[in-house]
């Protein structure tokens, strides 16, 4: 068999500058500055407005790792004084500022996630509350001089609220110009983000041309959509993240559209998207390579297998899976008190609906009664509810 040629400098650079990319401001400069060996400054900030970092932020952050296997710096912010303000850049509504304390449990395990990603003992990490906080009024005044209201309201969502009459707080304003001034900060070469970021890594172009720097190039990539089809986003609840159990996350990829099994291969995996070919014929196929692909780069092959097979096992065969956690129960309580507490309900409305949905069992057998009670005959039997929350009595 023919080995696998390894790809040229040239050819590594095109597939990063093409990828899953929006925009690359400015392409050709960029494009020669890597081709010719200059070691870049590239940047990339997160904000930890919540503990866990989900696929739809690590696809992005996957080309950070490209980057660094072509020999360049990765800096990474992280966002500890920027989360208070909070980025408005895909809100419909006012974003409420966070507690100090809250942020610094949101960060607490950062790093460990982001070392799933990229190699985080190779990159320069900062927390942007080293210099924005050092910054007085003056410096702000200087900043925001680089901007007019007419430009801030012609943002997307800024000019979507405006005209419905939603409130924006001259704080959000702040936002850009805070971001921008990161990139002063650390001499950034590159930025690169989401293409809900344009407006903000533009504003660090324009703030380093301000203070004598160098304009840097920008990189923007496409967002990901979660579960239900809308943008990955923590607050609809529709993420994969990238810490769960293996056995949850190859779920949560095969409950994904149809329509979205290309894009995830594109953004979330080196899979050649040519060699697809007639596997997205078949979508059920794909998408179980395409989980086990993804629950690979997270957890490891071995995992990823196992995954694979209790999936196939619990919802192809309609098997109970071998493993069954155990749930204390008391003799004579609601099932849907039994449901709520023990999480496989939020509240007991979700809980009876799930039971009017026909949606729980108890040993195979169809619970149909809203004030089912259970008994002691029901010591170690397995209940179900939905497809995939499955709990063995125990009294």
């Amino acid at each position: 068999m023919e080995e696998k040629k390894e790809p040229s400098l040239e050819e590594k650079v095109d597939e990063l500058l093409s990828r899953g990319v929006r925009d690359v401001i400015v392409k050709e400069d960029l494009r020669k500055k890597m081709l010719s060996g200059e070691k870049l400054r590239v940047k990339y900030g997160i904000d930890p407005t919540g503990p866990k970092i989900h696929l739809g932020r690590a696809s992005t952050m996957r080309k950070l790792a490209k980057f660094q296997e072509l020999g360049h710096q990765i800096v990474l912010i992280i966002g500890d004084f920027t989360a208070q303000v909070g980025d408005a850049s895909d809100k419909e509504a006012e974003r409420p500022m966070l507690e100090k304390e809250k942020i610094e449990e949101n960060m607490r395990d950062y790093l460990e996630q982001l070392s799933r990603v990229f190699d985080i003992s190779q990159a320069e990490v900062c927390y942007n509350s080293q210099w924005l906080s050092k910054l007085d009024f003056n410096d702000i005044c200087r900043l925001a001089d680089n901007f007019s209201v007419a430009e801030m309201l012609d943002r997307e969502n800024f000019s979507q609220r405006f005209k419905m009459g939603k409130r924006i707080s001259l704080r959000e304003f702040m936002y850009p110009l805070m971001q921008g001034y990161d990139s002063v900060a650390i001499q950034a070469d590159v930025e690169i983000g989401g293409t809900d970021q344009l407006f903000n890594v533009l504003a660090g172009r324009t703030i380093q041309k301000a203070l004598g720097q160098k304009a840097q190039n920008i990189l923007t990539f496409e967002l990901l959509e979660g579960t239900d089809g809308r943008k990955m986003s923590t607050s609809w609840g529709n993420v994969v993240l990238i810490s769960d159990s293996p056995k949850e996350m190859f779920g949560k990829i095969m409950s994904i559209k149809d329509n979205l099994i290309e894009k995830y291969f594109l953004l979330c995996t080196d899979v050649d998207t040519k060699t697809l070919g007639a596997r997205l014929l078949f979508p059920r196929d794909a998408k179980l390579d395409l989980a086990e692909e993804i629950v690979r780069l997270y957890h490891g092959q071995e995992e990823a297998r196992k995954a694979r097979e209790y999936f196939l096992q619990v919802f192809s065969h309609r098997e109970i899976p071998t493993e069954v956690p155990e749930e204390l129960a008391l003799i004579g309580e609601r099932l849907v008190d039994f449901l709520t507490r023990s999480g496989l309900a939020k509240s007991k409305s979700e809980a009876k609906k799930k039971i009017e949905q026909k949606g729980v069992s108890i040993a195979n057998q169809l619970v149909e009664k809203i004030d089912f009670i259970l008994e002691e005959k029901h010591k170690g039997k397995i209940i179900k509810v939905g497809k995939r929350a499955f709990r063995k009595i125990k009294f």
